[in-house]
């Protein structure tokens, strides 16, 4: 929770911290230098601060994660719901689709999908703030990543829809919309939360190996942007261990923080799981 903690913290305030994203035009180091006095985190290929990149690039990430994981949860949510609800053919059909997303990796299906909204959407623009790329980014990641979440509110819909208290909500003349909304999904929020926490660590994954291979934005650097323009780079073959160490351990980080959370809220509202001394 600490290291989570730490992490948002950067993401929240770069600026402040470490000033404004550095560019091949206002770089302050040579090329490739190790880590130093001036240089925390040593210099990439062009002179910039990797210190710089790697903190404006937990704001890239974890944005891009966690946007993409309120995609995710409300599609998962919604298609959760109605087919627990509803059950029959209904059930059947979305269940068949959930199926599919959840059988097809989401790193295959967004590196499908993703190219095909760039070029539908047009390049170079901004939308709600982010350049084409990223916001593709974030949308694939979130209409391919809602099959676990689904799978999961279905199975809980399943229970609660036979409890006593949507029984008298139908008697007292609730319709099926409201009884999925003021009646099933506040029992439904202890599960969102804890899976939701997971979804975030496999967005951070996708969105890492998408950036990897060219999908993100080099004008607003990920953690995985950063990672692939180490690689160009040469670092691993040229012993610039630093480049390529800052991003990596920072993915790894969050993302076990993330499961770890999601594991502990888990713990905490499935009573289930608790160990008993």
């Amino acid at each position: 929770m600490a290291g989570l903690a730490f992490f948002l913290a950067l993401a929240a305030v770069p600026g402040l911290l470490v000033g404004p994203l550095e560019t091949a035009a206002n770089a302050t180091g040579d090329f490739l230098t190790p880590p130093d006095g001036q240089h925390l985190l040593g210099t990439d290929e062009v002179g910039r601060d990797v210190l710089n990149l790697v903190i404006h690039g937990a704001r890239i990430s974890l944005t891009i994660a966690l946007m993409a994981t309120v995609i995710s949860l409300i599609v998962g949510t919604m298609i959760g719901i109605i087919s627990g609800y509803f059950g029959g053919k209904i059930d059947t059909w979305l269940m068949r689709t959930a199926d599919f997303f959840f059988v097809v990796p989401s790193f295959v299906l967004a590196l499908v999908i993703a190219p095909v909204f760039v070029e539908v959407v047009g390049r170079g623009r901004e939308i709600l703030g982010f350049r084409t790329s990223l916001f593709v980014v974030i949308v694939v990641i979130g209409l391919t990543s809602w099959s676990f979440i689904a799978r999961i509110i279905r199975s809980q819909t399943l229970s609660l829809r036979e409890r006593p208290f949507v029984d008298r909500a139908r008697v007292a003349g609730s319709s099926d919309l409201s009884i999925m909304v003021r009646h099933i999904l506040p029992n439904l929020v202890p599960q969102i939360a804890a899976n939701g926490a997971l979804v975030v660590a496999g967005a951070i994954y996708t969105e890492t190996a998408l950036s990897f291979i060219g999908l993100g934005d080099p004008s607003q650097p990920s953690w995985g942007t950063l990672l692939s323009l180490a690689q160009r780079a040469g670092a691993a073959s040229s012993g610039a261990w630093w480049y390529l160490g800052a991003p990596g351990v920072c993915v790894l980080t969050v993302a076990l923080s993330f499961v770890l959370l999601g594991n502990a809220l888990d713990d905490t509202f499935n009573p289930r799981r608790r160990v008993i001394p």
